[in-house]
């Protein structure tokens, strides 16, 4: 079972607690724009209003592309260096909650890390599908005439099952921040003001200009995804 060294911001006792900031304004942004972002996608998916469906999904790619560069480069606890440990460490962490025995963290937890790796390849696959798909009525994405029919109906359909499958882990993920609310632990409101009471230094943060430099990386790079998909053919 992992102890409270095994991972960086572990914590096992409350004795002098100190407010401290956990997670930096990019992260916060990140997450509270994804959260509004995908229920726009979910939501308009639903209603058939597929031009902002598109640019939803346009959006969510970009955030991803910006987090997955903040997990390199970013915040110290923004990083997946960070969090992330060896699927067994993870494993052996759920068990541990189990019996009320594993470890604090002022960051992800070990089974939390992976939740966040999971969730940003949902994404991914989302956003790659969608740029595939078409219904041969309403929608096409942009790259839809770069496949066959055959594929582009596959992307379709991954598309809409795969997106069952992240709001499935959408949910376990809003279930464990209940479960730590239920025991103490202020998720909601660490992850709204950055803060949290912990007995472990501040980790160093970035400066926002860089984060705005990664954000313009990011949407570069999508802008020029988007470059390279074929003309739309005019209809007759």
């Amino acid at each position: 079972m992992p102890n409270a060294g095994s991972h960086p911001g572990a914590r096992t006792s409350g004795e002098q607690m100190n407010e401290i900031r956990v997670w930096d304004l990019p992260v916060r942004v990140f997450h509270w724009a994804l959260v509004l972002l995908v229920t726009t996608s979910w939501i308009t998916a639903q209603t058939g209003f597929d031009e902002i469906h598109e640019w939803s999904g346009y959006s969510v790619l970009t955030l991803v592309v910006f987090r997955i560069l903040w997990g390199l480069f970013g915040s110290e606890n923004a990083r997946f260096s960070r969090f992330l440990t060896p699927p067994a460490v993870a494993w052996d962490h759920l068990k541990a909650t189990s019996t009320r025995t594993a470890p604090h963290y002022d960051t992800h937890n070990p089974a939390g890390g992976w939740m966040v790796i999971a969730l940003l390849l949902m994404l991914l696959l989302q956003a790659g599908t969608g740029l595939f798909s078409s219904d041969d009525i309403l929608f096409e994405g942009p790259f839809a005439a770069a496949v066959s029919s055959q594929w582009s109906e596959w992307a379709k359909n991954i598309h809409a099952r795969s997106f069952n499958i992240m709001l499935a882990l959408v949910a376990v993920h809003v279930l464990a921040v209940g479960l730590h609310e239920l025991h103490g632990e202020r998720l909601i409101k660490a992850m709204w003001f950055g803060s949290k009471r912990s007995d472990q230094a501040a980790a160093a943060q970035r400066p926002l200009w860089l984060a705005a430099i990664v954000l313009a990386l990011a949407i570069a790079a999508v802008w020029g995804l988007l470059s390279l998909a074929p003309p739309v053919s005019a209809g007759f």
